[in-house]
């Protein structure tokens, strides 16, 4: 009696369609993917230990060395900056006013315009450091 062997069938996995979803993928990950950028004001921020880490839009409030003010890269005056919060406040007021000086800056002026801010209604008021490397 003779046993007729059968040829062994190889198996053959089709993975075009794994290709082509790993690659939509891959697209939508980069096309959904933010990039964080800084706006163009040369600062040296103070150094801090605390890495807690928070990513903030809106409105940035900028103190540079030379003590002028720019609110979103518009100059400004410490006069003139009360009457432009107070028009602003209603919309920065779930995200805040993000304030920015310069470490050379006097202690006195980071103060008051952190008074000025806080009389114009700003609810929420972020001062940004930098992590000490």
């Amino acid at each position: 009696m003779q046993f007729m062997t059968k040829p062994k069938k190889r198996v053959i996995i089709n993975i075009t369609s794994l290709i082509d979803v790993l690659f939509l993928l891959l697209i939508f990950f980069i096309v959904s993917s933010t990039f964080l950028e800084q706006p163009g004001m040369k600062l040296d921020l103070p150094k801090t230990t605390a890495n807690e880490a928070m990513r903030m839009e809106g409105y940035t409030l900028f103190v540079m060395s030379d003590e002028t003010l720019y609110l979103n890269e518009e100059s400004i005056t410490k006069e003139a900056l009360p009457e432009r919060l107070k028009a602003i406040a209603p919309i920065i007021e779930e995200k805040g006013l993000i304030l920015k000086a310069d470490e050379t800056i006097r202690y006195g002026l980071v103060v008051e315009v952190m008074d000025l801010a806080k009389q114009s209604g700003v609810k929420k008021l972020v001062v940004a450091t930098q992590i000490k490397e």
